[in-house]
């Protein structure tokens, strides 16, 4: 079984594997870092335990830290991973992770916005400056493309085929899709390519489609401040986030009678279960219509 120099030593090849020979999204690399920083911090503050009893104790001060039953998850499948790889590798003679239980995650219904509030948002930023014109077409193009952030602030120039009406994005584990993009995003866009990128390249150039007053690429951080300073001003003050606006556009068009097979492509879901969430946001609307109109409800 792997001692605690072997868990230490297993790390960066762990992480290398991930990211080199499985591919896998950086932010999800960075999640394993994360969280295998911890477990090797509490395996060299305890050299003195069997590998199963180290294992199994910090499993356990996860769960007394108050961490939500789905961190803990990803916290267990990270070390269940892991510790398969150092058996593979030869670090390990055998696995105590591989029968570690994994706690039952409650599906929580998303959170989206309807269509009066959807377009308080789309009309907030100000088309007469050049951040706004900007701010507008991610807005009308996150919500008509349904990108995830990190998607959205790496899409290039040369990714959007305006005449065509498609974007092809970059998604989780390097895969790439073609996603439709409406006409009222691309007007939008096309408002920003003409007058607002150019104000705030000032003769720069840059590959990527939305871009800073300095001319870099706009960051994760930086569109999850400025999609709450446009909520705030219409109105949105609760847990407006980009996925907000993710599940806006899978919800609208599930009511719209879209199919799921093809809002799974869309959203780039590996899973067609991760999609079908969907359908309960509809059921439950369906189910509040009833309840609050019908005279027998």
């Amino acid at each position: 079984m792997p001692d605690v120099a072997a868990v230490e030593a297993g790390l960066q090849p762990f992480l290398d594997f991930c990211r080199i020979e499985k591919g896998l999204a950086w932010n999800t690399v960075e999640a394993y870092r994360r969280d295998l920083a911890g477990y090797a911090q509490f395996a060299a503050a305890h050299p003195a335990l069997s590998d199963s009893d180290r294992l199994h104790r910090y499993v356990d001060t996860l769960y007394r830290s108050g961490l939500a039953s789905r961190s803990i998850a990803r916290n267990i499948t990270t070390l269940r991973v892991f510790h398969a790889f150092l058996l593979e590798r030869g670090l390990s003679s055998l696995d105590p992770a591989s029968l570690l239980p994994v706690p039952k995650q409650w599906k929580s219904l998303p959170k989206f916005l309807n269509s009066e509030q959807i377009t308080n948002l789309l009309d907030a930023p100000d088309a007469g400056s050049a951040t706004g014109l900007r701010d507008r077409a991610m807005l009308h193009f996150l919500y008509a493309t349904g990108l995830r952030v990190s998607e959205l602030c790496h899409v290039r120039v040369t990714n959007l085929e305006m005449k065509l009406g498609f974007v092809r994005v970059l998604g989780k584990g390097n895969k790439h899709r073609l996603v439709p993009v409406g006409g009222q995003a691309i007007r939008a866009i096309e408002d920003y390519l003409s007058s607002g990128r150019p104000r705030l390249l000032k003769g720069r150039s840059s590959p990527y489609l939305f871009v800073t007053a300095r001319g870099g690429a706009l960051t994760r951080q930086a569109f999850w401040k400025l999609i709450r300073a446009h909520g705030r001003k219409a109105g949105i003050f609760h847990d407006l986030t980009p996925h907000v606006l993710r599940h806006t556009f899978a919800t609208h068009l599930v009511e719209g009678g879209a199919d799921l097979r093809s809002v799974q492509t869309m959203l780039g879901h590996a899973d067609i279960s991760t999609t079908e969430i969907y359908t309960h946001v509809v059921r439950g609307r369906l189910r509040r219509t009833i309840d609050e109109h019908h005279p027998r409800a």
